[in-house]
């Protein structure tokens, strides 16, 4: 991978053998400089990384410095090393305890969030496509699993950041990784040191998992594992929130990213907030499987998933859901009202209903935010007949909904 741009390192005493190690590692050239003549410095050097000592003096300048790399483009990674207080949104934190030999993986895996957002900016004139301008962080879920004492209030102060989705085992936690799109998992207190080290192992065993944000709030970790952005955050529950998001933000962002990569390449027709097409594309789309399977006979089936207005997180939870669940031969959108609707080819109406029923259930296992709200949908399934266009299948298929709501 190509890095554009020197490292810069902030801190007012002298380098550590771990920074020094970087140039080993060829992550390099690294450049120093002071507190003062941080900010500043972001300018002149145009890093490609940020790298800031939070040991001493660095109070009034942290604030100021933060804001100037998160105005960069494209993304600008910006590593705390050692910090012992709550962190600005986009400061990943890195403890140098243990293992200071994670810092380079840290690294890489930051850059390669640095290079997709230069490639999607460079690609993005090709398409109307317009990158989603919300804080990736807003749209982020992170797996909670625990069973301790500390559980109900990390959920709540999670909550108030990103989506949760709570797990009391291990195998719970299993299930929710194959199905969900997971922004970072936060393994707190419950659990063995044996049960956490054999699921830390199986994680980093799966590239799926492997760049995951995996924050481990009650165990000293004496392995070292093959998870770049694996870090230990002990303490309150409010720091262990804040000091997690930004790790869980550059998660989301990648993921934010691939999405409008995804919709560069598709010409536009996917939606890169959902990941499922966009409304026009869909009706098009849904136009011509009409036609062609009238033409020819077979099944075609549509399922509508209805959420509650006033719950507009539900309804992105439940087209990523679908994104990622259903089979490469369906497509889907959602639409303004709160739902997403998904069209099954080549699918009898039994056949249908068993999908959407199966579907629902991954829905209905998520709770986002502080007010657990759940995401329960009313689902309606309905198949095209002889008689039937794109628009009376749709029409019928929203009235079968509100008499279901009702």
């Amino acid at each position: 991978m190509s890095q554009a741009g020197p490292i810069l390192f902030v801190s007012n005493a002298e380098r550590p053998a771990f920074v020094a190690a970087l140039d080993e590692a060829r992550l390099f050239p690294v450049v120093d400089t002071d507190w003062a003549s941080a900010a500043r410095a972001v300018e002149q050097v145009q890093p490609a990384a940020v790298l800031a000592a939070m040991k001493s003096g660095y109070e009034p300048y942290l604030a100021l410095l933060a804001r100037k790399i998160a105005d960069q483009s494209p993304y600008l990674p910006f590593v705390a090393l050692d910090a012992a207080s709550a962190l600005p949104h986009n400061a990943l934190p890195f403890s140098s305890r243990g293992n200071p030999d994670r810092l380079s993986a840290r690294l890489r895996a930051a850059l390669r969030v640095r290079t997709l957002h230069a490639t999607v900016l460079r690609r993005l004139p090709e398409v109307k496509v317009a990158l989603p301008q919300s804080d990736p962080s807003r749209d982020a879920t992170v797996l909670l699993i625990g069973r301790g004492a500390a559980y109900p209030a990390l959920s709540v102060a999670l909550g108030e950041r990103v989506g949760v989705i709570g797990a009391l085992s291990i195998e719970a936690a299993a299930k929710h990784l194959n199905t969900r799109d997971i922004d970072g998992v936060v393994l707190a207190e419950g659990f063995t040191a044996r049960v956490t080290d054999a699921f830390l192992t199986v994680l980093a065993e799966d590239t799926r998992f492997r760049s995951l944000p995996v924050i481990v709030t009650a165990h000293q970790l004496v392995q070292t594992y093959d998870l770049p952005n694996l870090e230990l955050i002990p303490g309150e529950p409010a720091k262990v929130a804040a000091n997690a998001l930004p790790l869980i933000r550059q998660h989301a962002l990648e993921a934010q990213l691939s999405r409008t990569l995804r919709s560069i390449d598709a010409g536009g027709w996917l939606d890169p907030r959902s990941g499922l097409l966009t409304t026009e594309a869909f009706a098009r789309d849904f136009s011509k499987a009409v036609e062609q399977t009238l033409a020819r006979g077979g099944g075609l089936s549509v399922a509508r998933f209805a959420f509650d207005p006033s719950n507009p997180r539900a309804q992105l939870d439940a087209a990523r859901i679908l994104s990622r669940l259903m089979r490469q031969m369906d497509f889907g959108t959602a639409q303004k009202d709160g739902s997403v609707i998904v069209v099954f080819a080549e699918t009898d109406f039994r056949t249908a209903h068993m999908i959407a029923r199966r579907l629902s259930a991954v829905m209905r296992h998520t709770s986002n935010g502080k007010h657990e709200m759940r995401s329960d949908p009313v689902v309606s399934v309905d198949s095209l007949s002889s008689s039937d266009t794109a628009r009376s299948l749709l029409a019928r298929l929203s009235a079968d909904a509100s008499r279901a709501a009702s």
